[in-house]
């Protein structure tokens, strides 16, 4: 099953919305006894404990690995992520020894930090425990029916620069020399021309409109083209079509998390939306000109709020 078009989006700023997270904010720093059940001593910085626990959620935030995901100590990325957070840790140390969380900026910073962490663990607390497995099959056996319905085609490129070329392309081949020996030979595609022009399994939607338009009633075995693309005039190979193959549920369920998560927190944003008084003090556009002082010069302009997400999580298919 594919990640359909719309969804792809909104999954990415699902993510990054998600995260929340402002690392190095770990519980239980400083303390010798374990935040959480069964919990490792990892480092310690002066008198500051660092458990595996903070070094998982530094992972976490940074999108390194899932929340459900486990971290293995003696990983190289384990180790990588432990040296941040002691680097995390030195920094914070030496700032607080020069007393710049007085400044009223660090405490409006340290506040923004403090409301982030909060909203992370209301998703905790009353997102993530709406998600059971009833949920995630629920969503997997709609993405399988639906998969039924679909096919995927698997196709060979051989990509020219001008028509003529693509036209001698059709000689060579119709004198019967092999496609994957002349797109070796000929392509211009150098992404596919040394897997002899393979594009793989792919339905026709998450193609080029050109190409699916080619590919669209051609039988497996067909040679299809020329025809011209952006990136040159092309001529296809039509290897194989198949029904869709559905990945198992386990190789789904990461991804079927992340939608029932983001959807969560759409609908409770809605609901505590719906009871607040919100008021956007901005307007027109001179309003907007003009940026705080204390703005960084290299942020990054936010991104619009997404649309609603669909009413079902696709699931991505399993790759030959």
């Amino acid at each position: 099953m594919r990640l359909s078009t719309p969804f792809a989006p909104l999954l990415i700023a699902a993510c990054m919305a998600l995260s929340l997270g402002v690392a190095a904010c770990g519980r239980g720093a400083g303390s010798d006894r374990p935040p959480e059940p069964g919990d490792r001593a990892v480092a310690r910085v002066q008198d500051q404990t660092i458990w595996a626990s903070d070094v998982k959620r530094e992972a976490v935030a940074q999108g390194l690995v899932g929340e459900g995901e486990p971290l293995d100590v003696t990983s190289d990325l384990f180790r990588r992520v432990l040296d941040e957070v002691i680097d995390q840790k030195l920094l914070a140390a030496e700032a607080d020894r020069r007393g710049l969380d007085n400044s009223a900026l660090a405490q409006r910073r340290l506040e923004a930090t403090r409301e982030r962490i909060l909203g992370d663990m209301l998703v905790e607390t009353v997102v993530n425990g709406t998600i059971d497995d009833k949920s995630i099959e629920t969503i997997y056996q709609e993405q399988v029916r639906l998969a039924q319905t679909s096919e995927e085609v698997r196709v060979r490129l051989i990509l020219s620069r001008t028509r003529p070329e693509a036209d001698a392309v059709i000689g060579i081949l119709a004198q019967g020399a092999a496609f994957e020996a002349v797109a070796a030979e000929s392509s211009i595609d150098d992404a596919t021309r040394y897997s002899g022009g393979d594009l793989g399994y792919r339905t026709l939607d998450v193609m080029p409109e050109a190409y699916a338009n080619a590919l669209r009633d051609k039988p497996a075995g067909s040679t299809v083209g020329p025809f011209q693309t952006e990136g040159g005039w092309a001529v296809l190979r039509v290897e194989d079509r198949r029904r869709e193959t559905p990945p198992t549920l386990e190789q789904a369920r990461p991804q079927i998390v992340r939608y029932l998560t983001y959807e969560g927190v759409r609908q409770l944003l809605e609901q505590l939306r719906g009871k607040a008084k919100v008021d956007i003090l901005l307007e027109g556009d001179a309003a907007g000109s003009q940026e705080p002082a204390s703005a960084p010069r290299s942020a990054a302009t936010p991104a619009p709020a997404p649309a609603p997400a669909p009413a079902a999580a696709p699931v991505a298919a399993k790759k030959s």
